[in-house]
């Protein structure tokens, strides 16, 4: 979204961030699209809220190459591991591939405020495309132990391209997979679905990443069943901090300090 009248900040504590350099566990293709990298940080893996990031840069590229904001995937607080799931797109992400299982990455983190999720709830609904599905996935991790029900709907262009269904699968969420290839994904189609599905029993929260026509959809069904709506928001960042205000969501008139995706978000609240 880049609205801020469409946006609300949450209250959700941001928790205290460190950086240091974390071993690299694994570091391979999990697609043809997508590839896995964990790393073993305890501080990381026992700190970080559902929804929360962190920055990763390599320690020995050729260049020096700006640290990237990832969505924390899964994280095991027992084992200290955190996982991380990235497209190969330019010259950090082509970085990130070359460090190797037993290299170190400089990691900063956990940063932001993640998802705020009622107490009790009773029925979620998570609505995610793409790598946007892996700011979700923590959600489904903590909720694995309660009486919530939890469905996520996972999006993409083809079956191939849809991340998350294996971790939802085993954190116990029902999942839905919907693509382009067979029209499935379609706005319309896709609505018609969640409508016959919860209308009669409509989930208490809703949650989005990675697609604006699906975050709409979410703030319409958010309406329609009086559901709180949440949304975390991708945006390049220099910092992750706060410091440099290059993620700013807002309409850029002046009134007022623009909201900042690291600091504020990149879970923010949706106004219907």
């Amino acid at each position: 979204m880049s609205s801020a009248a469409a946006l609300r900040v949450l209250t959700g504590d941001r928790g205290r961030p460190m950086c240091e350099r974390a071993p690299v566990v694994v570091n391979a293709p999990l697609s043809d699209r997508y590839r896995l990298l964990r790393f073993r940080s305890a501080a990381i893996a026992v700190r970080a809220r559902a929804g929360q990031f962190v920055m990763v840069a390599p320690v020995t590229a050729s260049a020096p190459v700006l640290p990237r904001p990832m969505a924390i995937y899964t994280r095991n607080a027992e084992a200290g591991l955190v996982d991380i799931v990235y497209g190969v797109v330019g010259d950090g992400t082509k970085a990130l591939a070359e460090v190797a299982a037993g290299e170190e990455l400089q990691v900063t983190g956990p940063l932001g405020r993640g998802f705020v999720i009622r107490d009790r709830v009773e029925r979620i609904l998570l609505v995610g495309r793409g790598v946007g599905i892996c700011a979700m996935t923590t959600v489904a991790q903590d909720l694995a132990e309660t009486p919530a029900q939890v469905t996520a709907v996972l999006s993409g262009r083809n079956r191939d391209a849809v991340l998350g269904g294996e971790v939802l699968g085993a954190c116990g969420a029902d999942v839905l997979t919907v693509t382009d290839a067979d029209g499935s994904s379609a706005v319309d189609a896709l609505r018609g679905r969640l409508l016959r599905a919860f209308d009669e029993d409509p989930p208490q929260q809703i949650l989005t990443s990675g697609s604006e026509r699906l975050t709409r959809l979410v703030a319409e069904l958010g309406v329609r069943w009086a559901a709180d709506t949440q949304v975390s928001v991708e945006a390049h960042m220099a910092c992750g901090l706060g410091y440099c205000h290059g993620c700013a969501v807002g309409d850029g008139d002046g009134t007022s300090e623009s909201p900042l995706v690291c600091r504020d978000g990149p879970v923010f609240g949706l106004r219907g």
